[in-house]
């Protein structure tokens, strides 16, 4: 969907590249996890254990508020120098893929929120086949997310995915269309 919007040519950000780059070698974000969670979190080259940290995070709340602490104002900060440094004369409006906006309460800092949705059933089976994991770790993860039911009501827009590409890019030209409208 992302990559639609920006093939329209409108402006991107995706917020899990983000959170790569706070905890990159060398940043402070992946001193602060050594501090809080343990050398045993880094891989043989130094760089995050990105697999035994969500296997860590995943099962333990705490652990995962601790970790949220630690990356959510980094990829904030630099979510809002990307914004601040648009054009807003060359473009309209932006995107940026935050997949947990309602968790972490950015949903009020967007005057429009977009919702690419599709049924659990289907998000279970992408999730698992995406990251590879089982079925159990798939909906531990989707456990920890508002349900996408809720997330939808609360948006403004809403992309449903189940379909397939065609009509995913159909419904993302539709909301375009509107957002480039907008006065």
């Amino acid at each position: 969907m992302r990559a639609e919007f920006g093939r329209l040519g409108v402006p991107t950000i995706d917020s899990d590249l983000l959170a790569r780059d706070a905890v990159a070698p060398g940043s402070s974000g992946l001193t602060a996890i050594v501090e809080r969670f343990g050398r045993e979190m880094l891989d043989r080259g130094g760089a995050l254990d990105r697999q035994k940290m969500a296997r860590r995070v995943f099962a333990d709340p705490e652990a995962r508020k601790a970790l949220e602490v630690i990356v959510h104002p980094e990829v904030r900060r630099m979510t809002d120098t990307w914004f601040a440094g648009l054009d807003a004369a060359r473009h309209p409006y932006a995107i940026a893929d935050i997949p947990l906006l309602y968790e972490v309460g950015r949903d009020r800092d967007f005057e429009v929120v977009i919702v690419v949705a599709c049924s659990p059933d289907l998000q279970l089976r992408r999730l698992m086949k995406r990251d590879g994991l089982s079925e159990a770790d798939a909906r531990q993860r989707i456990a920890t997310q508002l349900p996408i039911a809720e997330k939808s009501v609360r948006a403004q827009y809403v992309i449903q995915t189940d379909e397939g590409f065609e009509d995913t890019n159909r419904q993302v030209a539709q909301v375009h269309a509107a957002l480039s409208s907008r006065g």
